[in-house]
């Protein structure tokens, strides 16, 4: 009896809370720290340089702003663009860009979205996410595919793993 009030109490609260919370007109967000989008940026390079490819990467926002960028000596000028664009394609769809690659295709229902600015549907483009909730994603750009820039973004996302978890 003790333990059901005990739940009951606990349930009530909770209830309150999120009651709260939800009239409050506001809601809070998780940001990643300039210093965590650079750890991010400068693992994803290494990784690149280790497989051989001169790129650029990208971290950028929930919001799809550039928040930490660096560009290898030998990586093409339209590489920067490029990987702050496929990390906004990430957070603006909420999917990595490989995968919005493969559901926007030529013959899909949703490839007029390929038409919308910035979006970018090739694979380098990987969020970033914690605890249920999007922090920003990781653009590479300059590897010979989108499968090898892909690569390097997840081990970007690695290195910050652990800063990142709630």
């Amino acid at each position: 009896m003790r333990f059901a009030c005990l739940a009951l109490c606990a349930v009530a609260c909770l209830a309150a809370t999120a009651a709260h919370a939800e009239s409050s007109g506001t809601f809070a967000v998780r940001q990643m720290t300039p210093e965590t989008a650079q750890k991010a940026v400068n693992a994803a390079l290494a990784d690149c340089r280790k497989r051989g490819f001169q790129v650029t990467v990208a971290v950028v926002d929930r919001a799809g702003n550039a928040q930490a960028l660096l560009r290898d000596r030998l990586a093409g000028p339209h590489t920067v663009q490029t990987a702050i664009d496929k990390g906004f394609t990430a957070v603006s769809f909420r999917t990595d860009t490989l995968e919005f690659a493969r559901l926007t295709g030529p013959q899909s229902l949703a490839a007029g979205v390929r038409q919308i600015p910035r979006v970018v549907a090739v694979g380098g483009g990987v969020q970033i996410s914690a605890g249920g909730q999007l922090l920003g994603a990781v653009g590479v750009s300059g590897a010979p595919t989108g499968e090898a820039d892909e690569l390097c973004a997840k081990a970007g996302i690695e290195a910050i793993r652990e800063d990142t978890e709630l």
